[in-house]
């Protein structure tokens, strides 16, 4: 018995030097200020984002994330406190919506306003709200798994997102 615990002691050092080592990684590192997105699925997704800007609501698109990695889709501390989402799966066409209705178009797309969509030949989609509660960053992560509310958008595990 005695000996069986003295490997344990002889790793129990190094892996203290080694989380002292991260963590003084982490503290140095800068803060990430953005609005990503992660794609937690295999296939490639096309992603649309909704905000309102001084000059009024502002759609924009797309985003092409490939599956198992991220993307940052608006740069820099975050300037409003709800954004808004939609995404579509490239290759299986499934969807990430919500309520609210927006412009998108076929191409990449910046849209001024949210009304009249078809009539200014644009497509109408249903983008879901996140409330980044005035955060200076926020993350989204997609999923398979559709997450309470409808929109199948969770977060991160360790992150201030939804």
């Amino acid at each position: 018995m005695g000996s069986a615990g003295r490997p344990r002691n002889r790793l129990t050092l190094p892996l203290l030097i080694f989380g002292a080592g991260l963590c003084a990684i982490a503290a140095t590192s800068p803060a990430r200020a953005d609005f990503r997105v992660c794609n937690a699925t295999q296939n490639l997704v096309g992603v649309g984002i909704g905000y309102r800007a001084k000059a009024g609501w502002i759609t924009e698109g797309w985003w092409h994330i490939e599956g198992s990695t991220c993307k940052t889709l608006i740069e820099g501390p975050l300037s409003s406190r709800f954004y808004y989402l939609y995404a579509e799966d490239a290759e299986r066409g499934g969807r990430w919506d919500g309520p609210i209705n927006m412009c998108v178009a076929e191409k990449e797309f910046k849209i001024a306003g949210v009304n009249d969509c078809v009539a200014r030949g644009f497509q109408r989609a249903g983008f879901q709200e996140y409330d980044t509660g005035e955060q200076a960053s926020w993350m989204v992560q997609l999923t398979d798994e559709p997450a309470t509310g409808g929109a199948p958008a969770t977060p991160a595990p360790g992150t201030n997102s939804q």
